[in-house]
């Protein structure tokens, strides 16, 4: 199996409000296998099964890992996404399938300041919109994705019949 190709974003500060100590970078193999250690513990739930293993082999260049510099490169979180061009209207549209954060570290930038990375990477790849889903009733992912200026609307078979889902989309 191969290494994805690295990111042009290399190792770079994070930008929207992150302390300059957080570091992003993209994803490694060893990162990987971090984010199906701890995942489960950080959402307070089984989820490992969402970290699958394309997300790193196939569509890790744009996956990013955030580092705290000031604890010797902890790893604090990590956005797993990807671009995809539909068919249809030909739009290429950035989507975010998984962002996991440290619980030592929620509420101080991490999230955000990845979503404002993949946002850039999307610009450069020449998106127009960005997309994420959510389940109905996650209220805490549903302000999360407002304040970031995602709009939302609630499909009914999104997932299956009868498995309602909140698609969040951001214009770019």
């Amino acid at each position: 199996m191969t290494k994805p190709a690295p990111s042009s974003t290399l190792d770079r500060p994070l930008v929207a409000k992150a302390p300059a100590n957080f570091k992003s970078r993209p994803i490694t193999k060893a990162d990987f296998d971090m984010i199906v250690q701890v995942v489960d513990h950080w959402w307070e739930g089984p989820i490992a099964s969402l970290a699958h293993p394309i997300f790193f082999y196939e569509f890790g260049r744009w996956a990013r890992v955030v580092e705290d510099a000031s604890r010797e490169g902890r790893f604090v979180g990590f956005m797993l996404g990807f671009i995809v061009q539909p068919e249809g209207d030909g739009v290429a549209v950035g989507y975010v399938h998984l962002v996991g954060i440290d619980p030592d570290y929620r509420r101080r930038g991490v999230a955000r300041a990845l979503y404002e990375d993949f946002r850039q990477t999307c610009l450069r790849e020449g998106c127009r919109r960005i997309k994420a889903i959510t389940t109905v009733g996650n209220d805490a992912s549903l302000r999360f994705h407002q304040a970031l200026g995602f709009s939302s609307h609630e499909e009914p078979d999104y997932a299956g019949p009868g498995r309602k889902r909140l698609v969040l989309t951001l214009e770019l």
